[in-house]
């Protein structure tokens, strides 16, 4: 099915390139370490809680596209953590791995020709693959515009 190959290789490139926005590696190229905990003034998160809120709802998102047994955090306070700042200098690259690897997931599912993007899926309420790919589309995008605009804040944006 040549639309349906199509259609696969747009949804990942939706949610690996940056075609109407910076993308998740522009987003977090250069950024100072000692930044990451900052909360811009008139921002309600650091850096690193929106980037830990990213990698968490991906999580949550494939999980719940492929696990029956998944059972998602309570929003909103398993969603963002409490901490302005990471605990260790480590975890911010920690997550930044988690995040990439999560996506490389999401893009496999995605590929995955034996995945009918179209069917529901059977544990959820009417959604589907598409559905989902779509939604984590939507929220990273929504979500690296406010890390831009963060690094502008704390001015670390070129």
């Amino acid at each position: 099915m040549p639309h349906d190959a199509a259609l696969r290789k747009q949804l990942v490139k939706l949610l690996t390139s940056g075609e109407a926005h910076a993308d998740f590696e522009s987003a977090i190229a250069g950024l100072p370490q000692e930044l990451c905990g900052r909360v811009p003034y008139g921002a309600e998160y650091s850096v690193w809680q929106l980037l830990e809120h990213m990698r968490i709802a991906l999580w949550d998102i494939l999980e719940f596209s492929r696990d029956e047994a998944h059972k998602s955090p309570e929003w909103p306070k398993e969603y963002w953590p409490e901490k302005a700042a990471p605990g260790h200098a480590s975890d911010w690259d920690k997550s930044v791995e988690a995040y990439r690897k999560l996506i490389q997931e999401v893009s496999d599912l995605i590929l995955d020709e034996k995945v009918d993007l179209f069917a529901k899926i059977p544990h959820g309420d009417g959604q589907t693959i598409l559905r989902e790919a779509l939604l984590v589309a939507d929220h990273n995008s929504y979500h690296l515009g406010q890390l831009v605009m963060m690094r502008k804040l704390l001015g670390a944006w070129k």
